[in-house]
């Protein structure tokens, strides 16, 4: 493991961060901007109005992590540039989890006052302070006087960093044992800065500071040994009148929090604690005990945590840091005060109750995680962490009177989940869209359990009201399993209901074969029939089904019962796919094999429809291996006839062209300098594959080569709003496909 870590941080570049400029420096003018003479007329601005530094330059993104290098890691007092490896990396979590820059600042300054001198003269560079490992007591002096000194948040992250995280995991571990903060005794092994910070927040979180024992390794922190002095200002709050060892603090506490050191707690010290006691064993890399042991000791429910990502309930720190000042600096707060490390942890508390994406699972190797004893922090991977946790502290700046600006929170937390892609950010517009009229939308495989999760969430945010196709009872228990706050309509149907739709599949179908008898049977054994005649009979609005079937077999039923639209003869399958800030629809994906061209523009046309939906302006391109006539024959000259009589329509309503080549529809330069005829003045975001094949290549292509992310298929061309999910997708997509599904049933 060292070797390894020596070579990835000695691999040319050496380190783990650069600089890059945000702004075109390619020509004389552009260098004239950047540099002189362009670079006086902010400057004049900002010497004005100081807080436009915050328009003008990346102040408002920048985050300084000032270290002397006192107290690192397990290494301690190593020095400041032997701490720089360390002060980088938290740069990279910065810039990893919540898009902030960062300037590592490494001061070889011992002395307090020079220290607090340094940091404060550099308050124009910056928009926040991380401090960074510095040894206590004078950490506590140094954030106090900075806070004072500056207009701009500090915050020394291993002191609350920890606070807060636990602090999340102790709201949860009490709800979970049945405690309530008001009465759990504490019991803190240490007394350094995260034990003193995490000590101080438990009591802004509502557990009173009689109730805390915090002992170091002379024992219980007394009056007597205040008197004496042997306690700081910061822990001499929590001196109490008995004294003892560990052994004596944790018999009968409810609560145990380590942030000392390896091995100090016994099993028969976990046996002395209250019943379903909380064990937060800290230290790293060994644990003052270890997780098996812990769990072993007792019969009784014992709720663990440690600092170890190989066992449940991390308290990691970069739940917190990122998102904290990412929501600080937002609202340009000038602090990061008790309020704002509130709302954070009581945010991640409640994000992790709530329903966990598919994808957050699958990234930590596990089928699913389910919020109990062995899950009651967030995962750091777990994008929603961003815009749930920002959005909280910068609601808590505002509330507090620390903000300078304030936003729009709705329209912020918007903005936040933009950064995570931009695939995210247009479902955001289709969801707001959904929002505005939800519709029924039914579930052909409602007693899925992906299925009653997103139908959670879809009722949760308002998106559209699910019925789910089932057996009622398996649903209930599925959803009384998962703890899920939904109350989902059934679709069970007795005798009589099976009765009426199968009346209505004969009269559709009987000249195409099927007999009365054959369509109730088909009407009871088979949910895609059924919920294809609630989408035919107005009983639903809309339909997704295909979670548990191939996409042909979960696409004929509807095909065969809800029928194209009657401007359409086909109906096709459309992807979005997001690269970069780049968004393109690929048709057709998963329906057509062979098309002609005049199947080839009707796709078109229904193509530009979606993009429009997702607010996108249609430009349209027919593809293929030629370039306007470059090659001649029959397969080249499908795609050029269907964009010839796109061209000519005047209902298309959109600009197209073709045939063309990939690279010539979606590259600037190689589109409007090679064929300045093109009616294309940019690249394409409709891209029509000539056929199936090749369709279903590109996308996959794309998304898997190219890092798309891909949002689909969509199936346009239905009577009715219809789309079949793919075999392997999440409940993030079937969420995406239903609000799809809701804003086509709100313009039908």
């Amino acid at each position: 493991m060292d070797e390894d870590a020596l070579e990835y941080h000695r691999t040319d570049p050496p380190g783990k961060v650069e600089i890059s400029t945000t702004k075109p420096t390619n020509t004389q003018r552009d260098l004239s901007l950047a540099y002189s003479p362009g670079v006086a007329a902010p400057c004049r601005e900002i010497a004005d109005d100081p807080l436009a530094a915050y328009e003008y330059t990346a102040k408002g993104n920048l985050v300084g992590v000032v270290s002397n290098g006192s107290a690192v890691l397990g290494l301690g007092d190593i020095g400041a540039q032997a701490g720089k490896p360390v002060m980088e990396g938290k740069g990279v979590l910065f810039k990893r989890f919540a898009d902030i820059d960062v300037f590592d600042v490494e001061l070889d300054e011992a002395d307090t006052d020079a220290f607090v001198r340094a940091v404060a003269a550099m308050e124009p560079t910056f928009g926040g302070v991380n401090l960074e490992d510095i040894a206590a007591p004078a950490c506590f002096e140094i954030e106090e006087r900075l806070r004072e000194e500056m207009s701009i948040p500090v915050f020394h992250d291993d002191q609350h960093g920890t606070a807060i995280i636990s602090g999340a995991a102790l709201v949860n571990a009490a709800d979970i044992a049945g405690k309530r903060l008001e009465d759990v005794d504490v019991t803190i092994a240490g007394a350094g800065a995260a034990a003193t910070a995490t000590a101080r927040f438990y009591v802004s979180l509502g557990v009173p500071r009689g109730n805390v024992t915090m002992v170091d390794e002379h024992g219980v922190l007394t009056t007597a040994r205040a008197e004496a002095g042997e306690l700081n200002a910061y822990t001499r709050p929590f001196a109490r009148e008995a004294g003892g060892d560990l052994a004596d603090a944790m018999r009968g506490a409810d609560v145990f929090v380590g942030l000392s050191v390896g091995g100090i707690v016994s099993e028969e010290m976990v046996r002395s604690m209250a019943e379903d006691p909380i064990i937060f064993a800290m230290a790293n890399p060994d644990p003052e005990i270890g997780y098996e042991a812990a769990k072993a000791a007792r019969d009784d429910t014992v709720i663990m945590a440690t600092g170890r990502s190989d066992y449940p309930n991390q308290v990691n720190n970069v739940l917190g840091f990122p998102f904290i000042f990412r929501g600080a600096l937002d609202v340009r707060a000038s602090e990061i005060n008790e309020a704002m490390k509130v709302a954070a942890a009581r945010a991640l508390a409640d994000l992790a109750r709530r329903d966990v994406p598919d994808a957050v699972a699958e990234a930590y190797g596990t089928d699913s995680l389910q919020f109990g004893p062995d899950y009651i922090l967030p995962k750091p991977l777990d994008s929603r962490v961003l815009f749930e946790i920002s959005t909280a502290v910068a609601r808590a700046a505002i509330e507090s009177g620390t903000a300078r600006r304030e936003p729009d929170l709705e329209a912020y937390r918007e903005s936040l989940e933009a950064r995570v892609g931009k695939a995210r950010e247009l479902m955001r517009v289709v969801m707001n869209k959904a929002a505005t009229d939800p519709k029924r939308v039914v579930f052909a495989e409602g007693a899925h359990e992906k299925t009653i999760r997103a139908a959670a969430r879809l009722e949760e945010e308002g998106i559209a009201r699910p019925l789910l196709v089932g057996e009622r009872d398996r649903i209930e228990a599925i959803v009384a399993d998962r703890g899920l706050s939904v109350d989902p309509e059934v679709v069970d149907p007795g005798p009589d209901d099976l009765e009426t739709y199968a009346d209505r599949l004969y009269e559709t179908r009987k000249r195409k074969g099927l007999t009365r008898r054959e369509a109730r049977e088909q009407v009871e054994s088979d949910p895609n029939t059924l919920a294809s005649l609630l989408v035919e009979s107005d009983d639903a609005d809309a339909m997704l089904t295909g979670l548990t079937h191939h996409y042909p077999t979960a696409l004929r039923r509807p095909l065969q019962i809800v029928g194209t639209a009657p401007d359409a003869e086909y109906a096709a399958g459309v992807y979005l796919l997001a690269i970069d800030d780049r968004i393109v629809f690929c048709a057709d994906a998963t329906v057509n094999q062979d098309p002609d061209e005049e199947v080839l523009a009707e796709v078109a046309r229904h193509t530009a429809d979606l993009a429009r939906r997702f607010d996108v302006d249609p430009r349209v391109a027919l593809l293929s291996y030629s370039d306007f006539g470059s090659v001649d024959n029959a397969g080249t000259r499908k795609p050029r006839e269907a964009a010839r009589r796109l061209r000519e329509d005047p209902d298309a309503g959109f600009p197209v062209d073709g045939e063309m080549q990939a690279d010539t529809a979606v590259v600037s330069d190689l589109l409007t300098e090679s064929y300045p005829f093109t009616d294309l003045d940019e690249p394409a975001n409709v891209l029509v594959f000539p056929n199936l094949e090749a369709g279903n290549i590109g996308y996959k292509l794309l998304q898997r080569l190219g890092g798309a992310e891909a949002i689909g298929p969509m199936l346009v061309g239905m009577a009715e709003p219809v789309h079949v999910l793919q075999r392997d997708d999440d409940v993030a997509d079937i969420v995406n496909l239903a609000s799809v599904a809701v804003v086509d049933a709100q313009e039908e």
